[in-house]
């Protein structure tokens, strides 16, 4: 069934595992609009994957919608409005996140550099940790660098466990110049002979990438001190418990052709008990200025700077 013709709260179960395993901590308003808000950013990305009929030209309609152009209004857009009315959302952050899944539409995607890597992914998920803030009813300006990083970790993490699938979609969101400017078909070839030079190329990427995500992830907790005590909480264990894929990827020796790392009961458990102890931090975590040097990368951008 497309997420399409799921409810937001569907929408999350089945696709956001992490999420919605940390929305039981938000209470049942912040909660349907945290739901809301997910959904609608997934079904984006379905649009721009093109897992929906006509979905990338909706997409290109939805953005011109939110530019102030002219004519009908996507459905989608429709049932969203009134969240973003409501929550304040800044339009030139929901257009940059578009502008992040258009990029996702060309033929082949090879990123080049960690500078382009960084961009790409505060589009495309540094935007929902800004956008979130709003849900959360967070208004400190000092939180925004900080959401931003957490939402960059997170997708650090989900192109590490994620490197031969989005091959075989012929995307290569690991730097090139890490990877010896391996095209995709290069990483497929590459991940049926795990003794090769080119496998164990990939597998150091993977691990950079990783220790990278460590860094943002570190920020995003930093983070957490601006946010009301159950955002606090959920947030905490959302970043922990998506965290863990990466850790599980670390244990695995970065064995990256296995790709999905489901993350079990017990341990979501135990990474939420983990969560938890970051409230002791509270007045610490404050006292720790946001490293201007994580957004180098990502000058020009909302919220930058």
């Amino acid at each position: 069934m497309s997420n399409e013709n799921l409810t937001p709260e569907e929408s999350l179960a089945a696709n956001g595992e992490s999420f919605y395993w940390a929305k039981k901590f938000l209470g049942n308003k912040v909660g349907k609009d945290s739901a809301h808000l997910y959904a609608f950013c997934r079904l984006l990305d379905d649009m721009a994957d093109g897992d929906i009929e006509n979905g990338p030209t909706r997409l290109v309609a939805i953005k011109e919608k939110l530019q102030g152009g002219k004519g009908p209004t996507d459905h989608a857009l429709t049932a969203f409005l009134p969240l973003l009315n409501k929550k304040n959302f800044p339009k030139e952050v929901v257009l940059a996140l578009i502008e992040g899944l258009l990029e996702d539409q060309e033929e082949t995607v090879e990123l080049q550099s960690v500078d382009s890597l960084m961009r790409y992914a505060y589009k495309v998920a540094g935007t929902v940790g800004l956008l979130m803030c709003h849900v959360l009813d967070c208004s400190d300006q000092r939180a925004r660098s900080h959401a931003i990083d957490l939402g960059i970790g997170m997708q650090l993490t989900n192109i590490a466990r994620d490197v031969l699938e989005d091959a075989k979609m012929n995307r290569r969101y690991i730097p090139g110049d890490w990877v010896n400017h391996m095209s995709p078909q290069d990483i497929i070839e590459a991940s049926k002979n795990p003794s090769s030079n080119d496998y164990i190329t990939v597998q150091l990427a993977v691990k950079k990438l990783l220790n990278l995500a460590e860094i943002f992830y570190a920020s995003g907790v930093r983070g957490l001190a601006y946010l009301p005590i159950r955002a606090h909480i959920a947030i905490s264990i959302a970043g922990r418990v998506y965290r863990q894929i990466g850790v599980e990827i670390m244990k695995d020796k970065y064995q990256w052709q296995r790709g999905k790392c489901p993350i079990s009961k017990p341990k979501k458990i135990l990474c939420s008990l983990r969560a938890t102890s970051t409230l002791l931090r509270r007045i610490s975590l404050r006292r720790v200025k946001h490293n201007t040097n994580l957004h180098a990368s990502l000058n020009g951008l909302p919220y930058v700077g």
